[in-house]
């Protein structure tokens, strides 16, 4: 007979046990909240930039041209996450929650 050290088995016992492991199937509604917000405070930054570059509005155009380069900083993230959000959710072929990652 062959010995077997049953301290490091696993049994079906210690999976189903076993907490650590949860599948949620759900949308990761913290990581599209994020990402909608970045969508809107970049879109925000850029129309309020270009506004204050266009009529100098804090004195000068550099004010401005740093909040349209804060707004596309938002902004590019933020649309390509809510971008693979809305087509998970839609169903389309190799879109899934899943490409989306955890905060």
């Amino acid at each position: 007979m062959a010995y077997v050290d049953h301290a490091f088995s696993i049994s079906d016992e210690d999976i189903m046990m076993e907490t650590s492991y949860s599948i949620n199937n759900g949308p990761p509604v913290k990581e599209i909240a994020l990402a909608v917000s970045l969508f809107v405070f970049g879109l925000v930054g850029i129309i309020l930039g270009s506004f204050m570059t266009y009529n100098r509005i804090g004195g000068d155009r550099g004010h401005g041209i740093f909040f349209v380069i804060l707004g596309v900083v938002l902004f590019i993230p933020g649309f390509y996450y809510t971008r693979i959000a809305y087509y998970a959710y839609k169903g389309y072929k190799g879109f899934s929650f899943a490409n989306i990652p955890p905060v």
